[in-house]
């Protein structure tokens, strides 16, 4: 009785570990699969702190009111770290099951907040967990919205230099469930400096409330850099030209929200200037602490017309137009330059004299051979620096669907019929209005590389081809026409190449005035503004199907060459394939032999 009465606390105590373990599980159990929102349709939004078991496969559907878009957002993940992202992850799917499309797939590799939209009357969302005994949670939050509805400035796109943005209302209480993305994109070379001047949103640990997320690139898609709420005030910046902002907010206690300024930093170390010539304009960089000795910031400079401003951030950027800001344009000996000048503003005519160095930086771009050359004279006291610059033309070709040249065609591979007339034009992207194009030499290949056999379409500007009209001079654009072609004894496919030539429309002398001559006549290997664009491929239709996905087998029908001869490389291919028969054969009978003289007959010994 006595050993009774003292193991009836220690049976008490393991009965009820063993219920409580139970209702754990049974808890667990009930909230693992759901079905969200269906009679329940007046409970606009839901939170829910999912708390995972390992190999679990828990399934939710949330069911939408009529009129109305469903969107779910994961501000808190937290799974295996060692996990993979097969063996743990969360699913989401567009319908009643997982059987639905697939909306996008979460895992604890990933580095952004989940946000998921449908429009479709249900969503489900499906979390499996490995067999890791880690502790699991994951916040999901989920409301109804109307997509026709917008907050005002919740979200917008800037694309200034410098700019700054609040959250709606600041600094009143910024509303519930808004979902809010700003996407900030400056010139190519920049980086952009983020400042947050306040955020006041719900503090929480894990921010799974109200958050601000800031993602490195162009969209939330881009690497997630902070995400952040409460009573902060950080400064984040990007690697590149891009960055995105989000918040988002849930549906109890608004705060103020946030203001914020960005700044955009040249990436590139500058220690004087920099000059980068293009087809349409000049780039010229100048450092601020260069400046510095002129006792300037960059305010005062200006170029030959004083109403072009430059840019002003961490460099003093001018971004001069070929054909503007009182730029010069100047041809000799088939050279095209051009020029600007960038000086300090002038002086108040009532001063008589200065004790201030005076700058004067002479920006020259030159077109010369495939490629166009800048130079900055910088004459400062009389000391002059030198800098020069490389850049390319900005050409491209394409096929057009008619000869208007309105539709461009842009399906690539471009399968055609044979004898179909294509219409091709190369284009100069150029802010100079006085040039032109001349399509010097036009080839098609086989071959991507523009390897042999070649065909010349147009050759000195002279079409080669029968079918081929080149049409007459039309400023930035250099155009002809072809009936389509196959290339007999190989590939299928058919890559054009044009060399053109860029000339000023004024000078009646220059070789895109005199249109077809013989190279004999006129060598152009010297000229010095020029450049090509490849094109291709262009396939027959009927490859499309016999070649399968690659579109490369080459074809031969029986009613183009119906008296085809049997010719030697058939005969040779027989005699070979027959040969190989005889030795197969003869291995094979010699091997049955053998195997039948080691399996012989034995006479059984009596028992």
């Amino acid at each position: 009785m006595e050993l009774v009465r003292r193991l009836m606390p220690l049976t008490l105590l393991i009965l009820s570990c063993l219920a409580e373990s139970t209702m754990a599980e049974a808890e667990g159990n009930s909230s693992c699969s759901a079905t969200l929102g269906g009679a329940n349709m007046a409970e606009t939004h839901k939170a829910m702190i999912l708390q995972l078991n390992p190999s679990e496969n828990c399934t939710w559907t949330i069911e939408r009111p009529e009129n109305k878009s469903i969107r779910i957002i994961f501000s808190y993940i937290q799974l295996d770290p060692d996990g993979s992202c097969e063996s743990e992850n969360i699913k989401v799917f567009d319908g009643t099951s997982s059987n639905g499309p697939l909306l996008g797939q979460v895992c604890s590799k990933n580095d952004y907040v989940p946000v998921f939209e449908s429009s479709a009357s249900t969503l489900t969302f499906q979390i499996v967990t490995d067999s890791a005994r880690i502790q699991r949670t994951v916040f999901v939050f989920h409301y109804f919205f109307s997509p026709n509805t917008s907050i005002p400035n919740c979200g917008g796109y800037l694309d200034t230099l410098e700019g700054s943005f609040t959250s709606p209302n600041y600094p009143n209480p910024h509303p519930e469930l808004a979902y809010c993305v700003w996407h900030i994109q400056v010139e190519k070379g920049y980086k952009i400096k983020l400042n947050f001047k306040e955020i006041f949103l719900e503090i929480d640990k894990q921010c799974k409330f109200d958050f601000l997320a800031i993602y490195d690139g162009p969209s939330t898609n881009s690497g997630l850099i902070g995400q952040v709420c409460g009573r902060v005030t950080p400064t984040f910046e990007s690697s590149s030209n891009s960055l995105t902002v989000v918040l988002s907010t849930d549906y109890a206690n608004s705060y103020r929200g946030f203001s914020a300024s960005y700044t955009s930093i040249y990436a590139e170390n500058i220690n004087t200037t920099s000059l980068t010539c293009s087809s349409d304009r000049m780039r010229v960089i100048i450092s601020k602490s260069y400046l510095e000795a002129f006792n300037s910031n960059g305010n005062t400079l200006q170029l030959k017309d004083p109403t072009c401003r430059p840019k002003l951030s961490n460099v003093v950027e001018f971004s001069i137009p070929l054909n503007g800001c009182g730029t010069i344009r100047k041809v000799e000996d088939q050279s095209i330059t051009y020029t600007n000048v960038i000086t300090f503003s002038a002086s108040s005519p009532s001063e008589v004299i200065t004790r201030q160095k005076q700058l004067q930086i002479i920006v020259k771009c030159e077109m010369e051979h495939n490629s166009t050359v800048g130079m900055i004279y910088i004459t400062e006291d009389d000391v002059i620096q030198n800098q020069n610059a490389l850049g390319k033309y900005n050409t491209s070709m394409a096929l057009f669907e008619s000869d208007s040249f309105e539709k461009t065609i842009l399906e690539s591979p471009y399968y055609v019929d044979l004898n179909q007339t294509l219409f091709v034009q190369v284009s100069l992207h150029t802010s100079d209005p006085n040039l032109v194009v001349f399509l010097d030499t036009c080839r098609a290949s086989p071959t991507s590389d523009l390897a042999s056999p070649t065909y010349d379409l147009i050759k000195s500007g002279c079409s080669q081809d029968e079918t081929c009209k080149v049409y007459p001079l039309f400023g930035h654009y250099g155009r002809f026409q072809f009936n389509a072609f196959k290339f007999l004894r190989s590939l299928s496919s058919v890559y054009l190449q044009c060399k053109v030539l860029i000339c000023d429309s004024s000078d009646h002398q220059s070789r895109c005035s005199q249109g077809c001559v013989s190279r004999s006549k006129r060598d152009i290997s010297s000229y010095k503004w020029k450049t090509d664009s490849i094109i291709g491929p262009i396939r027959l239709k009927r490859d499309r199907s016999a070649s399968g996905n690659s579109g490369f087998q080459h074809e031969t029908h029986a009613e183009e060459t119906p008296n085809q001869p049997f010719n030697s490389l058939h005969l040779f291919s027989f005699m070979v394939l027959v040969l190989n028969v005889v030795i197969v054969a003869t291995i094979t009978v010699r091997h049955f032999v053998n195997q039948r003289a080691y399996y012989k007959y034995q006479k059984l010994q009596n028992y």
